[in-house]
């Protein structure tokens, strides 16, 4: 075949098959697109934006997006962080301050003590003549792969300050390997184009089609989502964490603001492991020495022979080292000997290999400090400053409640460190610097929040409820940890004419706080119920928004 009837044959085929291959592209995508904008004409579906319009207090805002989280729960399983709302204007001398994180960065089990809001007395108080915008995107049982939307959707209101406190749902959460929410998946680019098809108004009409409709069922939801640290999944997990957190981290900082990441603090000392799995190789000959070793060091470390009980439990390491149960009896020996440090290698290897992995462990951790420092961002290293803080360096109870969600000393914590870093670079401006001495006490903080001990109770009454259902009552020290809590749930009770004086007086020095108002409201609940609805008008953060009373009725 001569050239010229050789390029005649292609050009032949390129017009026989170009139409064609367009067709068969182009005319599906028009089809799908006169689809999507049909739904959304009907109003079928929502949008899925981090924020809608609104109003607060008659000016134009974006209020949280009751529908933002869709594309990542399935129907009726929905979570929503406590609401927030943003003045589309930022007046002068204003500093916005954007959180991102999981339900630990939320401030659960009540948001209106979480660190965000230490921090935000801390410097309302250190600089009056500027006003702090403090918008707390928490929410209970996202991850990462939730953060990166919700940072790019606010990126656009000029934040000051991005400060992200993640990592302990990494494996449970959203297209996590342990999830019982999504279907999981370890490839991020499949993640973000099942999340990008969800949040369109076809992905909603096929999910609310397909999908059986189900309850939150709590943490215990994810019994049967055991992973391994040894499972080749993890891996992905941490590739995919640092992945979301190095792309959050880039949003925040194109939009010029300053990025402070933090490590996550988690109980180990008090908080035994979830749940345990054994080597998989382990034959039953081993299995039944194993169990004998650990029977006999459980017999003499509740009988008060610490160091006997270890030499068994030593030796049944060597058989399997992996049951993340036996980590924490040997550390709990090594305490009671008085060698902390081992305990203290112990006590995170036991968190490292509980195998319902609701807690960061120590990569997650070493992900979050490395990208810190790589990317441009601020360290506050939240696990050494905990660590620092407590005796042997073991993170409890006094800091930590159950797991992961801090106590008001260390949502305190946690606050004065951020406050440092944040004024570091403030205080030049202000002509002077920050010393530790000069930072709002814990006392005087909890004052203005109006943390009295009616509200400690009434937490401790929360988590004691959690606390009382799995997995937590098949921890191996359940008991300890129900006897803590029955007495902080008990102590310091006071009376309604001590209690209400205190909401007043904080509310009189900032009465612009909506959740001051809803506490309030809380506490005036079973006293006199037309005051109490009263402060929950009030407490809308924004104009008509939803607000329930405690008997989940919806007020006008």
């Amino acid at each position: 075949m001569n050239p010229r009837m050789a390029n005649s044959l292609i050009a032949f085929r390129w017009r026989y098959w170009l139409p064609r291959i367009a067709t068969s592209i182009f005319v599906p995508l028009l089809i799908i697109g006169i689809i999507e904008i049909s739904l959304r004409a009907f109003g079928v579906g929502s949008p899925t934006d981090v924020t809608v319009p609104c109003k607060l207090q008659g000016r134009a805002a974006s209020c949280y997006n009751l529908s933002f989280i869709t594309p990542f729960f399935p129907p009726g399983m929905i979570r929503t962080p406590q609401l927030y709302a943003i003045p589309d204007e930022k007046s002068q001398n204003t500093f916005r301050i954007v959180v991102l994180g999981e339900s630990a960065a939320m401030g659960d089990p009540d948001p209106a003590y979480a660190f965000s809001r230490y921090l935000e007395v801390m410097l309302r108080e250190r600089f009056p003549s500027m006003k702090f915008e403090v918008i707390n995107t928490g929410s209970v049982a996202i991850n990462s792969h939730v953060l990166l939307p919700i940072a790019k959707g606010l990126a656009k209101f000029h934040p000051d300050l991005f400060i992200i406190y993640s990592g302990n749902n990494e494996v449970v959460g959203p297209y996590g390997p342990g999830t019982a929410l999504m279907s999981a998946s370890m490839s991020l680019p499949v993640i973000r184009t099942s999340i990008f098809l969800r949040s369109t108004r076809i992905g909603q009409l096929l999910a609310r089609v397909g999908t059986q409709k189900r309850e939150w069922g709590g943490m215990e939801m994810f019994l049967d989502k055991q992973v391994r640290a040894s499972s080749p999944l993890m891996e992905h997990t941490y590739e995919n964490f640092d992945s979301n957190l190095r792309d959050t981290i880039a949003v925040a900082r194109s939009s010029g603001a300053r990025v402070i990441v933090s490590t996550v603090a988690t109980n180990v000392k008090d908080c035994a492991p979830f749940a345990s799995l054994h080597r998989k190789d382990l034959g039953q000959d081993a299995l039944r020495s194993w169990t004998s070793l650990v029977q006999q060091g459980s017999a003499l470390e509740n009988g008060g022979y610490p160091a006997e009980a270890l030499r068994r439990y030593l030796a049944a390491t060597e058989i399997d080292d992996q049951y993340a149960e036996l980590e924490f009896r040997i550390a709990h020996c090594l305490s009671m000997l008085g060698d902390y440090q081992s305990a203290r290698v112990h006590y995170l290897r036991a968190r490292d290999l509980d195998t319902l992995r609701f807690r960061a462990d120590s990569k997650i951790n070493e992900i979050n400090r490395s990208v810190a420092s790589s990317s441009g961002a601020e360290l506050v290293d939240a696990e050494a400053i905990f660590a620092n803080a407590s005796s042997g360096g073991v993170v409890g109870s006094d800091l930590v409640y159950e797991h992961v969600h801090p106590t008001p000393e260390g949502n305190y914590l946690l606050a004065r460190s951020m406050f440092l870093q944040v004024v570091s670079k403030m205080a030049p401006t202000a002509g002077q610097s920050e010393q530790n001495e000069d930072i709002l006490s814990q006392n005087m903080c909890e004052r203005l929040l109006a943390l009295t001990s009616h509200d400690r109770a009434r937490i401790s009454t929360v988590i004691l409820l959690r606390q009382n259902r799995p997995p937590f009552t098949t921890q191996l020290n359940h008991a300890e940890q129900v006897w803590r809590l029955n007495f902080m749930a008990t102590a310091g009770q006071e009376t309604p004419e001590q209690t209400a004086p205190q909401y007043q007086w904080a509310i009189a020095r900032w009465p612009d706080d909506w959740m001051l108002h809803y506490n309030y409201g809380l506490f005036l609940f079973d006293i006199d119920h037309a005051a109490a609805i009263e402060q929950f008008r009030i407490a809308r953060p924004w104009d008509g928004a939803p607000i329930s009373t405690p008997d989940g009725k919806q007020i006008d």
